[in-house]
């Protein structure tokens, strides 16, 4: 595939999100999966060593639904593609494909990529998984800092995999580590489609939800 231009940058709009959203009714079904879920998680962080995904760090998934949910009836959007920046074990998307997105996901850990597609098939749910980068091609230069922990995976981009670019997902998902969530932001208005909406989990009971417009 030969890539397009980047997007012309836009600027981000903050989206507020209602002061009620971790009050919204959570699925029993939903609620029993991320139970179990949380099970798996525990016993693979006692378990990891130097060989595994010592980077993952799980979010408040429960919020995470409530937020995407939140998302889904009252946003508009510009289309139904979804896609989880460093999925881990791919909880967010195969929650986004319970509430009706087009789901994909990005890890580039080994170990990571192995619970990812446990979590697919158990769910189940309908998620196309990539082991690789889930940076479009260029975007390391917006980063200020070189040590950020999304900079320098190995592996092919996924967008050229998928003969797509990021600028065709209507809502990204990320959860940034301390002091890289401003390089999501750049690397969304940067790539983004004009429309497209950057949902991101940044720390204990807190959401941010954005929105490229045109400058």
């Amino acid at each position: 595939m030969v890539f397009r231009s980047a997007t012309l940058a836009g600027m981000l709009k903050p989206i507020e999100i209602s002061t009620g959203v971790d009050t919204r009714a959570i699925p029993t079904v939903i609620a029993a999966k991320l139970a179990a879920m949380r099970l798996r998680i525990e016993a693979f962080q006692d378990c990891w060593d130097q060989h595994h995904a010592a980077q993952f760090v799980a979010a408040d998934y429960e919020l995470v639904y409530q937020t995407l949910a939140w998302v889904s009836e009252t946003q508009a959007s510009i289309g139904r593609r979804f896609v989880e920046w460093g999925c881990g074990f791919a909880t967010v998307a195969c929650l986004a494909d319970a509430l009706g997105w087009n789901a994909y996901a990005i890890e580039a850990h080994a170990d990571l990529i192995s619970e990812a597609r446990k979590t697919i098939a158990d769910w189940p749910a309908k998620v196309d998984l990539f082991a690789g980068n889930f940076l479009p091609p260029g975007a390391d230069d917006l980063a200020a800092d070189p040590t950020l922990p999304s900079l320098g995976h190995g592996g092919q981009s996924a967008y050229g995999a998928w003969e797509t670019d990021l600028d065709d997902f209507s809502l990204v998902y990320s959860y940034p580590w301390p002091g890289e969530d401003e390089f999501h932001e750049d690397v969304f208005d940067r790539y983004a489609a004009v429309g497209a909406m950057l949902l991101m989990f940044v720390g204990p009971n807190e959401m941010r939800l954005m929105r490229k417009v045109k400058a």
